[in-house]
């Protein structure tokens, strides 16, 4: 039977595909370049570890299915953790709920789409604290959520200061 909705399109994709789906739209996307994975790989392993260190909750890193809702929004964020307190929405395909803390790093071809698009995706569904890196700058640029609207944590070169976590990562 031939999928009838974007999610079950969406659920038929191999494993592993880089895809996301924002507010009913597919998009599809290359591997990231290699500045982008070294970037991820240093902050994902720092992170990692403060987190278990702390007992904070749990660290993901992409490709790692974050479903939004369950009609229209499923993402795959670079770096994503949830609070022990969330932990109820981690599910054997994915999350499933809104993340306390994204970290994306920008791809060269479309900057647009984790500084606008992603960006007011995170803050609609309640993403508390929203970061983006430019792996060619060394910029990293955070948010956070204030009632219903993020404001600017600030830019910093080559480290992100979590507010959420009080906890500082350098890449």
């Amino acid at each position: 039977m031939p999928p009838r909705t974007i999610m079950e399109v969406y659920q038929m994709l191999p494993e592993g595909t880089l895809a996301e789906v924002f507010h009913g739209n597919l998009f599809m996307s290359p591997s990231p370049p290699t500045s982008h994975q070294r970037i991820l790989r240093k902050l994902s392993v720092q992170f990692s570890n403060w987190v278990e260190h702390h007992k904070a909750g749990e660290v993901f890193i992409a490709p790692y299915d974050v479903y939004l809702d369950e009609e229209a929004n499923v993402v795959q964020p670079d770096i994503i953790f949830i609070s022990s307190a969330k932990s109820k929405g981690i599910r054997s395909n994915g999350f499933y709920g809104t993340p306390d803390l994204i970290v994306e790093i920008l791809s060269p071809g479309n900057p647009r789409h984790d500084l606008e698009i992603k960006k007011e995706l995170y803050e609609r569904f309640g993403v508390t604290e929203y970061w983006v890196v430019n792996p060619d700058t060394r910029e990293a640029t955070g948010f956070h959520l204030e009632g219903k609207r993020y404001t600017l944590l600030g830019s910093f070169h080559g480290l992100i200061q979590f507010r959420r976590l009080d906890c500082i990562l350098n890449f």
